[in-house]
């Protein structure tokens, strides 16, 4: 069941994931195990330059002068506001003008930090989460993805303690990131905000893709459950209900929560994943 397909075909995010991961959108069905540690601190990274210099590949003769050119007045500005001001227009380049939203996220997040704008890191940190979660097939990018967007949710806490959602986020990156030996110490905080406010949906939702991420099924239906009695139309709890029932054999309950994904979407494409599913569970 290609899950995160569904979801960012619906979403409008599909060319985001394609960006970041070459298209493999099939979430793994086997229970994930704990990665051992000596293997934790071989995971592979990549920089910034690197993904820079890889993406700069696609561009026009035209388009490397230019962000040279912004990139060159980056360096030279000895004026914050300048230097902000650059910030913003590589955010705009990269999102805008070629499509990379976590190009555009990293700028918008820089531009952030110099202006002490929690509204601009939060706004960056979540895109970049985002890009965490749809998908575990390329760990290297993954790492950078958690790394930035950790980098900004931590400036952002600093700003506004009492933020929620920022501490979930947190939590997130360390759960889904590849960026500690221990992945799983970012679900103690997560998991106190969700005691302390169960309707809070970021939490619950994060919960249940950790309990999926563990091959703790039940404890992830519960959590997806929560969402919906909350928000009964959130697509992505409906399609995570589904498919955490379908990794537990309970053919009855997926093909219900199947169902109600294809009432809540109008895709083709999603709608004909969703059916052959069904189809593939009514046999």
């Amino acid at each position: 069941m290609k899950k995160q397909k569904i979801i960012l075909l619906v979403s409008g995010l599909f060319l985001f994931v394609l960006i970041y991961f070459g298209g493999n959108t099939i979430p793994p069905k086997k229970k994930m195990a704990a990665m051992p540690s000596a293997m934790l601190s071989e995971k592979k990274t990549i920089t910034t330059d690197e993904i820079i210099a890889k993406a700069k590949q696609h561009l026009t003769a035209e388009q490397t002068t230019q962000i040279t050119e912004l990139e060159n007045s980056v360096v030279r500005g000895d004026v914050k506001s300048q230097q902000e001001k650059v910030y913003g227009q590589l955010a705009n380049f990269w999102t805008k003008d070629m499509g990379r939203p976590d190009l555009g996220a990293y700028y918008t997040g820089q531009e952030g930090l110099l202006e002490n704008s929690e509204k601009k890191l939060t706004f960056a940190a979540h895109l970049l989460l985002n890009g965490v979660l749809v998908s575990d097939s390329d760990p290297a990018m993954q790492n950078w993805l958690a790394t930035n967007a950790k980098t900004f949710f931590d400036k952002a806490l600093e700003i506004n303690p009492s933020n929620d959602s920022t501490k979930i986020g947190i939590g997130a990156c360390y759960m889904f990131g590849n960026i500690s030996d221990n992945p799983m110490q970012g679900i103690l905080p997560v998991r106190e905000i969700a005691e302390k406010d169960p309707k809070n949906i970021f939490a619950q939702m994060i919960l249940g893709m950790g309990g999926i991420k563990s091959g703790q099924y039940e404890n992830a239906v519960k959590r997806f459950q929560a969402v919906l009695a909350v928000d009964p139309t959130n697509l992505e709890a409906t399609l995570n209900l589904a498919e955490t029932y379908d990794r537990l054999g309970d053919k009855t309950n997926a093909i219900k929560w199947y169902k109600n994904v294809l009432e809540k979407i109008n895709v083709p494409d999603a709608k004909k994943e969703i059916e052959e599913r069904i189809k593939a569970l009514q046999q």
